[in-house]
């Protein structure tokens, strides 16, 4: 289907197609990736859409090679990207340590899968750990989006995009391999951000003004304290602007229900569940992971009486949840290792032991 019919309609499109287009469809202009399940179509997709609008498009060697490539872009100031999952964005970890030093606008697609170690192509919500709390070296900080469903694999892709190339940071749509095959309508909308210019950092060849330097590397250890300074002033400001989250049916809950991605259609239901039991239960949904709402959560533990996260690993961000609320309320943990996430009925089920 041509890009130009496609933004016109509301279409059925499997999460991985969504991804993809909305790539193309926010002016990516290079994408490097080598492949791997569940998030493979990305790459095919691309693979044929890039060559036919005369864009730069890589079946790499591999994970290395990729994320390399994409510093390479992104230096230059161009939209770039790569696509991944779970153990070869494991492979990438120096690299996106390279590009946070770096400042560059890399944007990474992880449709996560079950681990550790090669483990299996069932969904999984295993990456936070690794997404939020860095596998490279060093203090730096990755923007993270978590769509919940196809609708927000498009919009949030786009996000990542505009604040990527915003903040000069790389940006993560952490998805998982329940999104990126299940099929929803989409409506493909136009790129609805504003463009930003990188003329004054990106390297073009320095002819007609004085050469520019992109580099990780600093000899001296009180220029490398203030450069941190400086990019963690950097987080400072991304935390006081773009956070983001969901909620519903929290003014007067006693149970708040914390989850984030596709787990939390289930949640959903499951509050909807609880409330016809008279069990009073509100649910909240970070759609960015970094920034966290930590005020919001903090707020909210003022008022109720437990939290509880739903996660699909073996309990992973309830410890970002426990450290927003600083023990104000008891945090405990619902949570399914690999694999489809917890059905409404054993949410509830658990939440009644719970409680």
């Amino acid at each position: 289907m041509a890009l130009e019919t496609i933004t016109e309609k509301k279409v059925l499109i499997k999460g991985n197609y969504a991804i993809a287009n909305a790539a193309v469809m926010a002016g990516c202009q290079c994408y490097f990736g080598y492949p791997i399940t569940p998030q493979s179509e990305i790459g095919e997709f691309m693979s044929g859409k890039m060559q036919e609008l005369g864009r730069g498009y890589v079946s790499a060697e591999s994970e290395l090679a990729a994320i390399n490539m994409v510093i390479g872009a992104c230096s230059t100031g161009v939209k770039a990207m790569t696509s991944s999952s779970s153990c070869a964005v494991a492979l990438m970890q120096e690299g996106l340590s390279y590009a946070c030093t770096d400042e560059l606008p890399v944007v990474l697609i992880s449709v996560m899968r079950g681990g550790p170690g090669l483990g299996n192509i069932y969904p999984s919500q295993g990456d936070y750990n690794q997404t939020l709390k860095g596998g490279g070296n060093g203090d730096y900080k990755m923007i993270v989006l978590a769509p919940s469903n196809v609708q927000e694999c498009f919009d949030l892709t786009y996000k990542a995009f505009y604040l990527a190339h915003k903040y000069k940071n790389p940006t993560v749509l952490l998805a998982d391999g329940f999104l990126g095959q299940m099929m929803e309508p989409v409506e493909m909308k136009e790129y609805p951000y504003p463009e930003i210019d990188n003329s004054a950092w990106c390297l073009t060849g320095a002819k007609g003004r004085d050469g520019r330097v992109i580099r990780s590397y600093g000899p001296l250890a009180e220029d490398r304290c203030e450069f941190l300074e400086n990019l963690f002033g950097k987080y400072k400001q991304i935390e006081e602007n773009e956070v983001e989250w969901e909620e519903h049916n929290t003014e007067d809950a006693d149970i708040l229900l914390v989850s984030f991605g596709s787990t939390s259609r289930n949640v959903r239901t499951a509050a909807k569940i609880c409330a016809e039991k008279g069990l009073k239960v509100g649910t909240l949904r970070p759609i960015t992971l970094f920034p966290f709402p930590n005020k919001r959560l903090a707020e909210l533990a003022q008022k109720v009486k437990k939290i509880i996260t739903v996660e699909v690993n073996m309990g992973q961000m309830v410890n970002d949840v426990k450290l927003a609320v600083n023990g104000k309320v008891p945090v405990e943990l619902i949570h399914k290792g690999v694999g489809t996430p917890p059905s409404p009925e054993e949410i509830v089920s658990q939440i009644e032991e719970l409680v």
